[in-house]
């Protein structure tokens, strides 16, 4: 087939993924009446621009006529007219299609020179003052290098969604920072990992058995499995792993883990006898949470002072208008004499009604007690709940930007006699130790949460071990009180938790809890859209934009979540001629529901965090997120923090609760149908749950039990630092 060339400005940029470069473009074609359809790829393509395309014509079914370009470059425009369109697309952050007119009215043709060399010119139009000129030199500085950058990566068959990210990180000096050692960006570069330095590595000539990428490759492999949850792994397994991922001979990998050792990257440390490399920053973490527990436990006398405790009992009875179960009571008598408590128990035992007791109890005594959860939602619960004040851990500790660290430490620890943790299940080795040691060995803890959930989506298992260990005291509630016993949401959780198939038979009034049964995929989906737009609206009240939150077990696949985030984006927030975004794979509309993705310490937002898009700037392409009425600002390059959160995975659902809860449940979540992922994801529904597929996938997930040991050596730790004895003396 003969190639042709065609060249022309371009009038709209119909479609341009970042990630990848493929871009819709309609071009102004010399010789043609109409616009032209090209389609191809680009690393960066604005409105305005003059692009050349070599390729073919083709017959989309589709779209019609279109010139499909093997080759597709853009270089800025010449004409005043066409820089005009370039600006007001939004190229230079703080400059709309107003001030484009007035700056190419004054400087026309010369407009981007002067960009270039002289912005200060720029002062002379009314409107702009030094701070905007030092923002458009700014944009125009970064555009420039960000360009350089993705031409350099796509030259290495790398998509170059990072470059603004890698420009901000090295700078100037970006392109010879990869060139030396492209496995770099895999440490300092979020989004990108291993495999893509690693294919970017051979592109530049660096040979497969080069010490750099074995030492690469190991703390690749410790990455993958922290996140996979363990701490650490045994040695061999992981110079197996290792060799396996990247086929280098075993020798050069041990090789590898000597000098990632040796310089500090990583532990090794024999557990029972037996080799375990660890990440340095997880070691540090969990040798630091047992010290902090044997700190705290053995330390200081209990900070309660000698009280009757039948008394007292009696006495938070009379006041919260309660009646305390046996096992309560028992668990406020371990508050009251131990200095590390953990109180576990599945929804409906009281744990609520228990909390608010002892913070009763030791806020007469005039104990000053501090209320913390790992995530904004369970925070706001927990506060809600107890009527105190209650913070996220991140919050507590105070993130200082300059160090990169928390200000509240050991060296400089909290003030308060009694910490409550909430929803401590959640809560990994890294913040758990982060929390603990800001804890003055004056005071008391109570550690919150329900074993039988998920673990943390971190490394480690730190409720589970800290209960495995024996050592701390632990007290379990299993008493269901009749309100809750009354709720199908707690006996089917209930059931799920035991083992049990919940009870799925109709009732005749409304209740809280339904099996939906549909087959097929497709037919799920259709279903889900059905419940959230007409029937729970209709049927319950709940409003489908505030209200319902769909939980799935994966991320991946036609009822992951990120498919149906897209099919309920288009149902509940469905495009319109407001301001848009697309980056990273998603679309943000004004209104839409996101999910913060990874802590964010500068922004003071974190892993997990819910919120809505409130305003979209394209002018200063910043996209504003409102998270429970704070306005956090964004730049377009930081939007792969967030994702659409019409659906969460149900390990993001962890600490939050949602007035309905729809979960869909298949065979095609074969890999993910384990008993605790279904108990996590019914107790996060409050007033409704509702399961949408198939019995089979139900029963498949009520009988297998997670299996899956976590590499940690927690409770061992706090077996060998077993504090003597501690707490006061009870009357």
């Amino acid at each position: 087939m003969t190639s042709e060339t065609l060249s022309g400005s371009i009038e709209r940029v119909t479609f341009h993924n970042v990630e990848n470069g493929f871009a819709v473009l309609r071009v102004k074609v010399r010789g043609h009446a109409d616009l032209v359809t090209v389609v191809g790829n680009a690393t960066s393509v604005t409105a305005g621009e003059y692009c050349t395309a070599t390729g073919h014509w083709i017959i989309d079914r589709q779209h019609g006529r279109q010139f499909k370009a093997a080759e597709l470059t853009t270089t800025h425009p010449a004409s005043a007219e066409g820089i005009v369109r370039y600006l007001a697309a939004g190229s230079i952050r703080g400059i709309g299609p107003k001030l484009a007119e007035k700056i190419v009215g004054v400087h026309g043709e010369k407009t981007l020179e002067v960009f270039e060399h002289s912005p200060d010119f720029l002062l002379h139009i009314r409107g702009i003052g030094p701070a905007r000129v030092e923002r458009i030199r700014t944009s125009w500085r970064e555009q420039k290098e960000v360009r350089k950058i993705m031409l350099f990566l796509s030259e290495h068959a790398i998509t170059a969604g990072r470059a603004v990210r890698i420009y901000r990180t090295y700078g100037q000096e970006s392109i010879a920072k990869i060139k030396a050692n492209p496995y770099q960006l895999a440490s300092d570069i979020r989004g990108i990992g291993f495999k893509t330095a690693d294919e970017l590595a051979a592109t530049l000539g660096i040979d497969k058995n080069s010490p750099a990428r074995a030492r690469a490759a190991v703390r690749y492999s410790l990455q993958e499995l922290a996140g996979q949850g363990h701490c650490g792994y045994p040695e061999t397994e992981v110079v197996r792993h290792t060799t396996e991922l990247v086929d280098i001979d075993q020798s050069i990998v041990e090789d590898a883990v000597v000098s990632v050792v040796g310089d500090g990257d990583v532990i090794r440390e024999l557990i029972d006898g037996v080799p375990w490399l660890f990440l340095t920053p997880l070691h540090r973490a969990e040798v630091g949470l047992a010290q902090s527990v044997h700190r705290i436990t053995s330390g200081a006398p209990h900070p309660l002072p000698a009280i009757d405790l039948k008394k007292a009992l009696d006495w938070v009875e009379q006041r919260l208008e309660i009646q305390l179960a046996a096992g309560q009571q028992e668990a406020i008598r371990q508050a009251c004499r131990h200095k590390l408590v953990v109180i576990t128990g599945g929804p409906g035992v009281g744990k609520t009604t228990l909390v608010r007791s002892i913070l009763e109890i030791f806020s007469a005594k005039k104990m000053k007690c501090v209320l913390a959860a790992p995530t904004g939602r369970a925070a706001k619960r927990l506060a809600e709940t107890t009527e105190r004040t209650a913070k996220t851990i991140h919050r507590l500790l105070e993130f200082d930007p300059a160090t990169g660290d928390f200000k509240r430490n050991q060296q400089r620890p909290l003030a308060g006699d009694l910490f409550v943790l909430d929803e401590t299940s959640m809560v990994d080795v890294v913040l758990g130790h982060q929390f603990l040691r800001a804890v003055p060995s004056e005071a008391c803890v109570i550690l919150v949460g329900d074993a039988d959930q998920l673990p943390s989506v971190g490394p480690g298992a730190v409720l589970a071990e800290m209960i495995a260990s024996d050592v701390v005291p632990v007290a379990r509630l299993t008493e269901i009180f009749r309100q809750a016993r009354e709720s199908r949401i707690i006996t089917a959780a209930y059931a799920v938790n035991q083992g049990a198939m919940p009870d799925v038979s109709p009732v005749a009034e409304l209740t809280d809890f339904y099996v939906v049964e549909t087959n097929e995929p497709e037919a799920i989906q259709e279903m889900i859209v059905k419940l959230i737009q007409d029937r729970i609206p209709d049927r319950f009240g709940f409003d489908p934009r505030t209200d319902i939150q769909v939980l799935t077990p994966m991320n991946r696949s036609l009822l992951g979540a990120r498919h149906l985030n897209q099919v309920l984006q288009q149902v509940l927030n469905p495009a319109t001629s407001r301001p848009e975004v697309e980056r990273f794979g998603w679309t943000f509309r004004i209104g839409d529901r996101v999910i913060q993705t990874t802590n964010n310490y500068n922004r003071d937002v974190f892993n997990g965090d819910l919120g809505h898009v409130e305003k979209i700037n394209r002018v200063e392409q910043v996209v504003t997120i409102n998270f429970e009425g704070r306005a956090v600002d964004y730049d377009f390059a930081d939007l792969d923090e967030l994702a659409l959160a019409y659906v969460l995975s149900i390990h993001k659902s962890q600490g939050s609760e949602f007035p309905c809860v729809i979960i869909p449940i298949h065979t095609q979540h074969y890999l993910m149908l384990k008993r605790n992922l279904l108990y996590t994801a019914v107790t996060r529904g409050k007033q409704l749950v509702m399961l949408v597929g198939t019995k089979k996938a139900l029963g498949m997930a009520v009988r297998r039990q997670e299996s899956g040991e976590r590499y940690t050596a927690l409770s061992k730790r706090l077996r060998e630092l077993r504090p003597a004895g501690g707490g006061s003396p009870v009357r």
